[in-house]
């Protein structure tokens, strides 16, 4: 049927479609995060970029066959997983105002 080049060139070609597919809906988020009504769906956009980024680029490791790829796809995935926590860490914050925390109430 296909001889091996002619599958390896279809399923890298498929691989390399999948990943301009994948970065052009993360390039959608672009607009939600520059347009968002507020904070909440601009972060949800900027998690949309880093998961998207982490696809395209498992993609292109696989279709290059490039390993070292794959490391800077999960360092991408480590700082999307930071970044969500200090938006809500620094929403927390925000959102607490003059609220004491119950170990300062408790001295029982």
């Amino acid at each position: 049927m296909f001889g091996r080049s002619e599958a390896g060139t279809a399923m890298t070609s498929f691989l390399f479609g999948a990943a301009v597919f994948v970065l052009a809906m993360v390039s959608l988020g672009i607009f939600r995060i520059l347009r968002g009504p507020v904070d909440t769906d601009r972060m949800m956009a900027a998690q949309l970029i880093g998961t998207g980024g982490v696809a395209v680029l498992l993609l292109v490791a696989v279709a290059t066959a490039t390993p070292s790829i794959v490391d800077v796809a999960l360092m991408l995935a480590l700082l999307a997983a930071f970044a969500s926590i200090g938006f809500v860490v620094g929403a927390a914050g925000s959102d607490a105002g003059g609220i004491e925390s119950p170990r300062a109430t408790d001295r029982g």
